[in-house]
C-alpha cells in the first residue's frame, strides 16, 4: 500500500467521522418509525435498540456489496481484502460490524494502520480520494 494518498490506510480520524456520520443516519432512519422521547428513558431505550439494528443493518449490507458505508463515502474512506476481491461479502461485513459494536477491535490499531478488526477479517480501510 503506498505511504499516502489514494489507496493509503485511512486514519482513525476519518474512520471514526465515518462511524460518526454511520450512527447519526441510523438515528435518523430509525426516527422515522419510533420517535424519541427524552423524557422516558424506556421509550429511549427501545429507540436506541432499533438505532444500533438498523446501523448494523446498513453496515453489513453496504460495507458487504459496496465496500462502504454511508459514513465511510462520506469522508471518502472504503474497505478493501488484502486478497484482492472485489468485494468485501457479507460474513466479514458482519464480523467487522460486532466487533466494531464492541469497539477495542476496532480502536486499537497496529503500525500500518490496520486495527484489529481488520487483520481479524483480511481486510484494511484505504482513502478513495
Amino acid at each position: 500500500m503506498p505511504e499516502s494518498g489514494v489507496g493509503s490506510a485511512a486514519s482513525g480520524g476519518a474512520r471514526l467521522l465515518g462511524l460518526i456520520v454511520d450512527l447519526v443516519v441510523a438515528a435518523l432512519v430509525t426516527a422515522i418509525f419510533l420517535h424519541p422521547s427524552l423524557q422516558d428513558p424506556a421509550a429511549m431505550q427501545q429507540f436506541n435498540l432499533w438505532s444500533g439494528g438498523v446501523w448494523a443493518i446498513i453496515s453489513v449490507i453496504s460495507a458487504g456489496f459496496f465496500g462502504f458505508t454511508p459514513g465511510m463515502a462520506a469522508v471518502g474512506i472504503r474497505v478493501a481484502r488484502l486478497d484482492g476481491a472485489a468485494l468485501v461479502g457479507p460474513l466479514r461485513a458482519l464480523v467487522r460490524a460486532a466487533l466494531t459494536f464492541v469497539l477495542i477491535p476496532a480502536a486499537v490499531r497496529n503500525a500500518d494502520g490496520r486495527s484489529w478488526l481488520d487483520r481479524l477479517t483480511g481486510t484494511v480501510v484505504i482513502r478513495m480520494r
